[in-house]
């Protein structure tokens, strides 16, 4: 089974500004010379650490991680002004340019995978290929599942904490309930719902109960990029059409792409995938048995190291 790589240090880091309001932080690592391969993290407002570049062969890849609009280290920080889809597809492309890469792999899970997907349906010629997991496709129908029924009947004693911060008149629409909470002037009150949000999803993000990831998503600073931004996309519908994403494979059917999707996955389920599948020929299905969402879960881990492996080898033989 296929483990993350030893950890690395970036060779170089960027902030660069996309507009008047915001900058965002950008690193390089591996090899200068390798395959360019962009990490798109997941949230809206995850943001990256550490461990996105471990995914990747340092020998074989070019390495670049980013933060999005308000996320990790870019500024301002949790800022929802100018934070839209559209900014963020427009972001990446302006990466591109900065960074002088013709075109690029795009690795993404969650969130990330959303982004992907409507970036290479943006500028299909600058995608050679995508490495996706955990699809999400941001329908209706995911956002209720997750936020409002569904998620609920499997995680019932999390769900408990996640209701807490809403009044019992207010439970009819919690998106709407914590968007007033998230971007009150009450700090006390913004942090206390940040922390129910992005716990919620934590909980829920692996099969087996993972203390660490919890405690991750529930770190102050972490929690309230992921919070605020998260929710400011879902009560916007996430800035895009119903079912856009499939509606527009049409443009990208032909890129290569690897959807690795958990069985257990609570957070974005299994038939988000099939359905991207169903509409993606030249993609490759891997449904991973005994994990959840998280891509650090063993089984995820494992196929996505070997995607990204046999991407490279792909790539280089052609």
């Amino acid at each position: 089974m296929h483990s993350l790589y030893p950890e690395i240090q970036a060779y170089q880091e960027h902030l660069l500004p996309v507009s008047d309001t915001h900058s965002l932080y950008i690193e390089e690592s591996g090899n200068p010379q390798g395959i360019p391969v962009l990490f798109v993290h997941g949230g809206p407002g995850g943001g990256c650490d550490h461990k996105s570049r471990c995914f990747f062969d340092p020998e074989q890849y070019r390495i670049i991680i980013f933060d999005q609009r308000g996320a990790g280290k870019s500024t301002p920080h949790a800022e929802l002004s100018e934070n839209t889809t559209q900014h963020l597809i427009n972001d990446i492309e302006k990466i591109r340019q900065f960074l002088k890469i013709d075109s690029w792999v795009l690795f993404g899970g969650s969130w990330g995978s959303t982004l992907s997907l409507l970036y290479a349906q943006a500028f299909p010629d600058r995608v050679l290929e995508l490495i996706l997991r955990g699809i999400f496709l941001c329908r209706k129908k995911d956002l209720q599942w997750f936020y409002q029924e569904g998620a609920s009947r499997l995680f019932p004693d999390e769900w408990q904490q996640f209701v807490k911060p809403v009044s019992e008149s207010e439970r009819d629409n919690f998106i709407a309930a914590y968007y007033k909470l998230l971007t009150s002037e009450n700090e006390l009150k913004r942090m206390a719902a940040a922390k129910a949000w992005s716990g919620w999803e934590g909980a829920c993000s692996t099969l087996k109960v993972n203390k660490s990831v919890k405690d991750h998503f529930t770190a102050p600073q972490i929690a309230l990029a992921m919070a605020r931004i998260e929710c400011h996309y879902f009560i916007n519908d996430s800035f895009i059409d119903e079912n856009q994403i499939i509606n527009n494979m049409g443009k990208i059917s032909h890129i290569p792409g690897v959807i690795i999707h958990g069985r257990y996955d609570v957070v974005c389920p299994l038939d988000n995938a099939l359905e991207l599948k169903n509409n993606w020929l030249e993609a490759q299905l891997h449904i991973i048995r005994e994990a959840g969402h998280s891509a650090f879960e063993a089984g995820n881990t494992d196929m996505l190291v070997r995607a990204t492996n046999e991407t490279a080898q792909r790539l280089n033989s052609a």
